[in-house]
């Protein structure tokens, strides 16, 4: 079972195995809505399952009528309807899961992290996506997903949630305290509040720490090793405790390679705060601050 990363290699080994398995492609854009489909469409990993980040992975709409467990951008959809689309595409208890995207991990985590919420551990990272699937000979085809017809529907079953979701009023409730350190993984003019492309205030959550996403990854697009992870999130964190972190981003997303890598890093399963900073900065009442 993987439950972190899966390498290329190891993923064909377990199709030659005929382990059972489902590979969800994540691609996306997030400035154009329909690009992700567009680019499923044009080449996948064969067999694979697309998940639309705002169609399939939020639950976008007034938050009453939707039932949205987190606010922001990417509202996170209910774990029965999330559960229901997971079983619509066939997944199965005891399916080994694989997440990839061709956008540096970048948006594939949120799955991982969703397939966790929902109670199933055997969920990975496919390490280097699409670009290391292909690097390695693995085969890929084209054309949009097909649904399946509803006697091919699999069991899959809701258990309790292996992650830790905090909402707004839990993260300022905290705000200051030893027992919270929030990371913040946006770009560091974002946080620093010099540009602000898509949410209406510019700035951080005061006394939140500043690890961009991408600086989880080496040269070709893959994590780096557990070691090297360690040893930056040690000297980001210094004496703060890594049961205190708290994860967020922009809108729930790209914070999660953070939660992966602090995983791979043997650092422990921390939290997300997935209404992120379009949440936080949507109410006038909580604090902002810059530089």
């Amino acid at each position: 079972m993987y439950t972190t990363l899966i390498s290329a290699e190891q993923l064909l080994q377990l199709q030659q195995a005929k382990t059972p398995l489902m590979v969800f492609d994540c691609s996306c854009d997030l400035t154009l809505s329909e690009a992700g489909g567009e680019m499923f469409a044009q080449s996948h990993i064969s067999g694979a399952v697309f998940a639309d980040l705002d169609r399939t992975l939020s639950a976008k709409g007034d938050r009453q009528s939707t039932g949205a467990q987190s606010g922001g951008r990417h509202p996170l959809p209910p774990r029965e309807s999330m559960a229901q689309w997971l079983r619509d595409v066939g997944f199965r208890q005891g399916m080994q899961a694989v997440v990839y995207d061709r956008q540096g991990s970048s948006f594939c985590g949120r799955l991982w992290w969703m397939i966790q919420w929902l109670g199933h551990d055997a969920v990975a990272v496919l390490d280097g996506g699409l670009n290391a699937w292909t690097a390695a000979g693995g085969s890929t085809e084209s054309g949009a997903m097909q649904a399946l017809p509803v006697q091919q529907a699999g069991d899959f079953a809701l258990r309790e949630p292996l992650v830790t979701l905090l909402q707004a009023e839990q993260v300022l409730q905290n705000l200051g305290r030893p027992r919270q350190t929030i990371v913040d993984a946006r770009a560091n003019p974002r946080f620093k509040g010099e540009v602000e492309p898509l949410d209406p205030v510019a700035g951080h959550i005061p006394g939140a720490l500043n690890r961009p996403f991408n600086l989880n990854l080496d040269a070709d697009g893959k994590f780096k090793p557990a070691a090297q992870l360690r040893a930056e999130f040690e000297a980001l964190l210094g004496a703060r405790g890594t049961d205190t972190v708290v994860h967020h981003c922009g809108s729930g997303v790209t914070a999660i390679p953070n939660i992966l890598a602090m995983q791979i890093a043997g650092l422990g399963n921390t939290a997300l705060f997935a209404g992120s900073w379009s949440e936080w900065c949507s109410d006038p009442q909580r604090p902002v601050a810059k530089g």
